[in-house]
């Protein structure tokens, strides 16, 4: 690209030379994209820039704030850095996703508002969702891992790389290679597929997603939830 217009967010940082910084950026154009500028950007405000480079890393100009936002605060600041972090660890480079980059864009205004646990919660799922399918993971609710029909009188060991794996007997403690896989009985993953992410449904999907992150993620700890941890504890 040379000298072209991005819309879009900075989802992580870090310092490069005396005065400048390596950008993770998630524009409405192309995705995510790298880029060396001015140090100094802010997180979760929208930014119109200039970005030119035919390779991987752009050189960006004139980057401006384009609105004046409530700041994100207290624990959905957490909320924002780990949506940040789930981005730019997996999106890959420069491919549009211009519903996602929508959806993230309605979720940090939602953050900027005061919600209740839940509704943070909700905010969460409903994203992990959304990125998921920009991903191209479809969790297959109801049949499991042989396309047999769920049974609501079985339970399931949720498999990542296999789907939900009915458990024979008393194989109630199935375990994959890195930890404890995430149990469901048949009767809570039909009601999961006709509700959706929803209030009721809300600890079922939480369980569900996490497993799918830490399997795309590698199992490697996400930082952002260290420093939410951290935080927890010295409160």
């Amino acid at each position: 690209m040379r000298n072209e217009a991005l819309s879009g967010y900075v989802l992580h940082y870090r310092a490069y030379q005396e005065k400048r910084a390596l950008y993770y950026l998630f524009t409405e154009q192309h995705g995510v994209v790298h880029g060396i500028g001015k140090r100094g950007l802010p997180l979760f405000e929208p930014l119109q820039m200039f970005a030119t480079g035919k390779r991987e890393l752009k050189t960006l100009t004139q980057v401006q704030i384009t609105a004046v936002n409530a700041p994100i605060r207290g624990s959905q600041q957490y909320t924002g850095l780990y949506l940040n972090e789930i981005l730019y660890r997996l999106l890959p480079v420069e491919d549009p996703l211009p519903m996602l980059w929508a959806h993230y864009e309605a979720s940090l205004n939602l953050l900027r508002q005061p919600l209740s646990d839940e509704a943070l919660k909700l905010c969460l799922r409903e994203f992990e969702s959304s990125l998921f399918n920009a991903l191209g993971y479809e969790i297959l609710l109801s049949h499991d891992s042989e396309a047999q029909p769920i049974d609501t009188a079985k339970r399931y060991s949720y498999r990542p790389d296999l789907g939900f794996v009915p458990i024979i007997g008393a194989d109630t403690k199935a375990t994959n290679d890195f930890s404890q896989t995430s149990i469901f009985s048949g009767v809570d993953l039909l009601r999961m597929q006709e509700q959706g992410v929803g209030l009721e449904t809300l600890s079922l999907w939480s369980q569900l997603n996490r497993e799918l992150i830490a399997h795309l993620l590698d199992y490697q700890p996400l930082q952002s939830r260290l420093l939410w941890q951290q935080q927890q504890r010295y409160q």
